[in-house]
């Protein structure tokens, strides 16, 4: 992928497994060339790793902007040799995440064009489903663009030489609706998955040598004494010692008493939250899914069951249409008043959601050109409403310790 920066918070392609595991299931041969984590070396804390990355010239939507722009993964030579180790395929997977990711996801079909001349390449994951005119541009010869519900199979997790971490999805999509958020795009209804399916593979991803895991849902403790406290005391069972985190962010209207003992006996490490913000356009943007009394309480509770305020961390989102820096500064503050600590997250208007509907409607751009909608880049840069000094005075203050 190419960026100003990468960060590994426990990511897999689990949409391409679970395809390959289905496909490996009716007697196809299957083999995986993921080109982040095979470029990875340097170990990081929980399992996560840092990519090779190299400097590449910038592209001119982001020629004046002083940062240095990144190729992430893997050379050009070391694809060709992943690639020509493995035997002839006929047919090439190509998965994608962010829309503004979308020049890895080019350069790559541009390499395999070269290296497996004749090869028919399919482009799905989430730029194609959000872009799908824009994908059509990237020189695939078929593009998946509309959802595709998860396959029953396994995902082909062992297609990993060893994993340092795993990763769970026990629900897709989310009951709620916020502006700024694509989840109901990409799974327009929201289904929770049975726990002997789910756990199948969790054990399978510590027997490949997990010690962390991660869950990737939009909403794990919605029906929580149904459905999420059954998992964890399945895990406390099955995986006692198992680093447990949630890199997305959890309802804090969800976290009494019970479920925070219970996030800690389960042995969670890692607990973001989705407070957003305290100001009129981050609550409005956020469907009201909390407010400040639900956050102090949630922030309590997971105190007094025996967290430590440096793994309550709380995403507060910056770049919203209508908002000013000093919504997020009081956010910010307010985080900190609560003993937790703030983690600023950069809004980027993302096709499909009603915010990147406001947002066209004054920067039409952002439509045509996805490089736009990159969060380190459209509120500084495209809508002006929060300067690259605002900004970076918003970061430092969230870094700063309470």
């Amino acid at each position: 992928m190419r960026d100003f920066a990468f960060f590994d918070l426990w990511a897999k392609p689990m949409g391409l497994l679970y395809i390959l595991g289905a496909l490996r299931e009716q007697q196809n041969h299957v083999n995986l060339i993921d080109c982040i984590s095979d470029s990875s070396s340097a170990d990081r804390r929980y399992g996560r790793k840092a990519p090779k990355r190299f400097e590449i010239p910038k592209p001119e939507a982001y020629r004046g902007i002083p940062r240095r722009y990144w190729h992430f993964g893997l050379t050009r030579e070391e694809l060709a040799s992943r690639v020509h180790s493995l035997p002839r395929p006929d047919l090439v997977l190509v998965t994608s995440s962010m829309t503004y990711w979308y020049k890895g996801v080019f350069w790559c079909i541009e390499q395999l064009r070269k290296i497996l001349p004749g090869v028919p390449v399919v482009l799905g994951g989430v730029y194609p489903v959000l872009c799908p005119d824009h994908a059509l541009l990237s020189g695939a010869d078929e593009i998946q663009t509309v959802p595709m519900p998860l396959p029953v199979s396994m995902p082909a997790m062992d297609l990993y030489r060893r994993l340092s971490y795993g990763v769970a999805i026990t629900s897709t999509g989310c009951p709620r609706r916020c502006s700024y958020c694509a989840s109901s795009l990409l799974w327009p209804s929201f289904i929770q998955r049975n726990l002997r399916d789910l756990m199948a593979e969790i054990d399978l991803q510590i027997d490949l040598g997990a010690a962390d895991l991660a869950f990737y849902d939009d909403s794990l403790l919605i029906g929580k004494e149904d459905h999420f406290y059954p998992i964890c005391e399945e895990l406390a069972a099955r995986h006692p010692g198992l680093r447990l985190h949630t890199p997305n962010g959890l309802h804090v209207r969800e976290i009494d008493h019970t479920c925070a003992s219970t996030l800690y006996r389960t042995g969670f490490r890692t607990i973001r939250l989705s407070l957003e913000g305290i100001d009129p356009a981050n609550r409005q943007a956020g469907a009201r899914k909390t407010s400040p009394g639900d956050y102090s309480a949630a922030v309590a509770n997971l105190l007094e069951a025996g967290f430590r305020p440096d793994q309550v961390e709380t995403y507060v989102l910056a770049g919203l249409p209508g908002q000013r820096a000093y919504d997020v500064a009081s956010s910010i503050g307010f985080v900190r008043s609560m003993g937790a600590r703030a983690k600023l997250a950069q809004f980027s208007p993302i096709p499909g959601t009603p915010l990147f509907n406001e947002v066209v409607r004054t920067h039409p751009e952002v439509q045509e050109e996805p490089l736009l909608q990159n969060n380190t880049f459209y509120s500084p840069y495209v809508s002006g409403e929060i300067t690259p000094e605002e900004l970076q005075s918003l970061k430092d203050l969230a870094r700063t310790p309470g």
